[in-house]
This record gives C-alpha cells, sequence and structure tokens, in this order.
C-alpha cells in the first residue's frame, strides 16, 4: 500500500475474484459463468452498424431496454433500473439505503462483497450465523430492525429459501429494505419479484452473467418500488450516469427474445448438475440441496484445498475457501456434460490414490 491510501481503507479487506488464469487452457468450473455462449440472435446485434456507434456515449437511461424487461416480468418502467454486473447495483443498494444508523445484516456464509461493500462505505453489519446445515433460518430475519441482504439461492451453499419465507421476512420488516440477490434464480429456485407489487421494501437482484450467458457484457437490473428505483438512480447519476455500454444494451434487448434458447441450456444446466451430484454421491461425497448452477461439496477422505489443488494439476479450476465451517467444501461451476464428465474421470483418479 502507497503513504498516500486513506487511512478509512487501510484495513479495507477487497473482495477476491474467482481465478482467471492465462498461463494454460483451463476447465473453468470456478466463477459460475454459464458454459455456453450466447444465441445468435444475440450475438447478431453486435454487428458493424452499432460498433461504429461506439464513438457515442450509450444512453443514459436505457429506457428501451429498461421498458422491455418491464414487460418481461410485469411491471412498470419506473420499477426497474440497469447495472454494470450485479455488483454495481449492489454498491449503488448500499450507499442509498444503508448508513451508520441503519445498519445491514446478511448470512455469515454469503456472497463476499456483501461485508466489502459494508466496510467500504463504513456501514455496521452483522453476520447472522447459518444453520449447521447452512441453511438460512428465517426466525433470525424477522424484526431486526436494520436493512437485510440475501442471495437466494445462497452462495456458496446454492440452497434456496421458498418465496413465502421471504414474504415472512418483508412483513416482518415493514420499515427496512430487504434485499434479495437472486443471481441464480433460474436454476430452480422460486423468485420474489411478484413481491414487488405488494411490499415497498423489496428490492430484487438480477444479473445477465449466469443464466443468460453474457457475464462478460456486464448487465444487471433491479426491480423494487418506484421510490426504491428512484433513490437507486440518484445513486447512478451520482456515480455513473453511462454505465451499461451500447453493446450491451442491445443485446440485452435481444436476449429477452431468446426466452426459449435459455430455457433449454438452463434444463441442461439442471441435468447436469443432478446427473454430477449422483456420481459424487456414489464416490461419497456429501453436498447441499444446491438450486444453482453449482455444487457445494466435500469428501470426508480429502480437505478441500488438497482437492482444489489436485484438481488444478489436471486442468480444472474450481473455487475453494479457507474459512471456517468450510474450508473442506469445493463449489463446483456446472459446465457441459462433456467438461463435467472429465471432472468426475479427474476426481476419481484422486481419490483412488
Amino acid at each position: 500500500m502507497s503513504k498516500f491510501l486513506s487511512d478509512r481503507f487501510a484495513e479495507l479487506k477487497a473482495y477476491v475474484p474467482g481465478e482467471q488464469p492465462g498461463e494454460m487452457e483451463y476447465i473453468k468450473l470456478n466463477t459460475n459463468e454459464s458454459p455456453y455462449p450466447p444465441p445468435p440472435g444475440v450475438i447478431a446485434t453486435a454487428n458493424e452498424s452499432e460498433i461504429k456507434k461506439l464513438c457515442l456515449y450509450p444512453n443514459p437511461d436505457g429506457a428501451r431496454l429498461i421498458k422491455k424487461l418491464a414487460g418481461f416480468y410485469g411491471v412498470a418502467p419506473e420499477n426497474v433500473i440497469i447495472g454494470n454486473g450485479s455488483d454495481e447495483l449492489l454498491a449503488f443498494a448500499f450507499l442509498a439505503f444503508c448508513d451508520a444508523w441503519r445498519n445491514v445484516a446478511f448470512p455469515d456464509i454469503t456472497y463476499g462483497f456483501y461485508p466489502v461493500y459494508a466496510e467500504l462505505y463504513a456501514i455496521p453489519f452483522t453476520l447472522i450465523p447459518l444453520k449447521d446445515d447452512f441453511s438460512i433460518d428465517i426466525a433470525d430475519y424477522c424484526g431486526i430492525g436494520k436493512n437485510i441482504v440475501i442471495a437466494n439461492p445462497n452462495a456458496p451453499t446454492g440452497i434456496a429459501l421458498p418465496q413465502r419465507d421471504i414474504e415472512t421476512i418483508l412483513q416482518a420488516n415493514p420499515e427496512h429494505v430487504v434485499l434479495i440477490d437472486e443471481a441464480y434464480v433460474d436454476f430452480g429456485a422460486e423468485s420474489a419479484i411478484d413481491l414487488t407489487h405488494k411490499y415497498e421494501n423489496l428490492l430484487v437482484v438480477h444479473t445477465y452473467s449466469k443464466s443468460r450467458s453474457m457475464a462478460g457484457a456486464r448487465m444487471s437490473f433491479a426491480i423494487g418500488s418506484a421510490p426504491l428505483i428512484e433513490d437507486m438512480n440518484k445513486m447512478k447519476y451520482s456515480f455513473n450516469p453511462y454505465n451499461v455500454n451500447r453493446l450491451t444494451q442491445v443485446m440485452s434487448e435481444a436476449a429477452l427474445d431468446e426466452d426459449a434458447y435459455y430455457t433449454e441450456k438452463r434444463s441442461e444446466i439442471i441435468a447436469t448438475r443432478e446427473y454430477t451430484k449422483t456420481r459424487l454421491r456414489d464416490m461419497g461425497f456429501s453436498m447441499t440441496d444446491s438450486k444453482a448452477n453449482f455444487l457445494f461439496a466435500k469428501h470426508p477422505k480429502i480437505g478441500g484445498f488438497e482437492l482444489y489443488t489436485a484438481l488444478k494439476e489436471k486442468g480444472i479450476l474450481v473455487r475453494h475457501w479457507n474459512k471456517p465451517r468450510i474450508s473442506d467444501y469445493l463449489r463446483i461451476t456446472i459446465g457441459t456434460r462433456e467438461q463435467m464428465q472429465v471432472f468426475i474421470d479427474a476426481i476419481v483418479d484422486i481419490i483412488s490414490i
């Protein structure tokens, strides 16, 4: 660190993203991307005509895309905001709704950016322990007098809450914002978007990075009551008005017309997840009931870091955290059936040594 860094950031622990190595070709099962490309109709929108317009700023309000998103999800345009990946919208939400007097709570094992944002913006936060089986006890979130952030399905566990549990939390916290981060909801969980019609304190965040095969385009959106979205836009226009680039906007519009393609690919990922789960259990692994595009698993005879290292030596990347309660676990992104077969064969070799 330089001598010029502000003292308030001296102890900040930055978020550590998954590995993106360039020294060799890996099977990447570590960052929860889709193994499938966007459909041809989406790719075709990034044509020469649009590329020539890159000399011009994108539309800051994203009005055309927002209108289409609103129609797709059955809300009004004033209920939608778009962002440069869900991380940006999460940052806007922490800025807009949390401060030294309005604290925030989230699970102790969850997406690693939540505590980073809290520390970055000097927001006191409460970590609520997951149960022994890594599930959320909704009673821990009822009437707690804080803003609440929950990833549903949770990461890295993949465990999902039903919509009725989200509604219970909303009803118990009418004076505080409840943010539901639905990055993985399309892989078998139940969205809370419908509840935004009933609860003014609900904000639901989605990303195009997982089920819509556009992690590299950096596109996200949030849906909530009009006043919440107005507050979020105040943050956006105070930080980066042109936050979603031209190509991403037109590609994201086209993606909404390709739901059949995405439904097919999600079904393939879910089927491959269940196949992989069965094979791992046959080899002695235990794992959570994931409703995401990844598995969270451990083996009784080999530690998480040892298995992560052995897989990396075989050209396969998975995600490992050296943290209490989860250091023996790996988070394994679901790739294509062929990629997962290579992964399974590698596991067989490693545990039979």
